[in-house]
């Protein structure tokens, strides 16, 4: 994951990797219905069983357990900027230190790049972008995936009427914080790419996180704060948010016993001429060489 984005906390972020471990612990716990999201966005491409893979922004290798289940003789290489992280990895071996905007790696390299949950964080998309597009094969594959910007409305809400109790309301309407995903969602992350590539294909994954009480909501918020606190109006204190959504959270289990947070992530699948988008560029290359 690239480190040079805004709000100051990515270094942190990447030094320890606790909040994604903290936030995926409370996915695999609450999620309704429970899917493994990395075999579910792998199984987005179809593969030959022997492609070579770049893991860009691998982190603690998420990934690698599901892609080695799913298709056990790939050539796997992982790259993140974090060598704590990487320390982490399960195949450490194969994976290196680097930067998404410079990767060390000869064109038409790889069948597949796998770009998950780390878009958003890189500083110059477009040239990361170009990158992935040098290092992948002419039929080759790239894999983004990330969160829709509509993922989570529940918090919003509730988020947003925690600052207008706080009177946070000021002139103009109350933004609650909002995650860095949004720099590259679903929805304009479908636009980024396809300045790169002829074609892109979005795939959603809608779930729903299912708590039972108040304290794992919570935990979930505060696993957050790093992310969300930069960004919170001027006078408000995340302690004094964290109080009001707290009380919120009990008077909303209070009367529906559980409180459901709608979920939507999923996964952008690029390519020139690969994959998905195969059939249609030989069938168009074909009608050109007949005319």
């Amino acid at each position: 994951m690239d480190a040079s984005s805004e709000g100051g906390w990515m270094p942190k972020y990447l030094e320890t990797g606790e909040s994604l471990r903290c936030r995926q612990e409370i996915y695999d716990r609450y999620s309704v219905p429970r899917v493994d999201f990395q075999r579910w966005v792998l199984e987005r491409v179809n593969w030959r069983g022997d492609e070579h893979v770049l893991d860009a922004g691998c982190g603690e290798g998420n990934y690698v357990e599901a892609l080695a289940q799913l298709c056990p003789d790939v050539k796997y290489t992982g790259i993140d900027l974090s060598h704590v992280m990487l320390d982490r990895h399960p195949d450490s071996r194969h994976t290196t230190v680097g930067d998404v905007e410079h990767l060390p790696f000869p064109d038409n390299t790889f069948d597949v790049v796998m770009a998950n949950h780390m878009l958003f964080l890189v500083s110059d998309r477009n040239r990361a972008l170009r990158e992935f597009h040098r290092v992948l094969k002419p039929e080759g594959v790239l894999l983004a995936a990330t969160n829709s910007m509509h993922t989570m409305p529940e918090i919003q809400a509730l988020m947003r009427r925690a600052l207008v109790l706080l009177g946070a309301s000021g002139k103009g309407q109350v933004q609650p914080p909002q995650f860095p995903h949004h720099a590259f969602s679903l929805e304009n992350g479908t636009r980024q790419l396809a300045h790169h590539f002829y074609a892109v294909v979005r795939y959603d994954l809608p779930t729903a996180l299912v708590f039972p009480d108040v304290d794992p909501v919570m935990a979930y918020l505060e696993n957050t704060r790093e992310l969300r606190e930069p960004y919170l109006p001027p006078g408000v204190s995340w302690d004094d948010l964290m109080m009001v959504m707290r009380e919120q959270i009990i008077a909303l289990l209070t009367h529906f016993g559980e409180l459901v947070i709608n979920k939507i992530s999923g996964v952008l699948v690029a390519s020139d001429r690969g994959g998905f988008i195969h059939d249609f560029v030989d069938q168009r290359n074909g009608r050109k060489d007949s005319d």
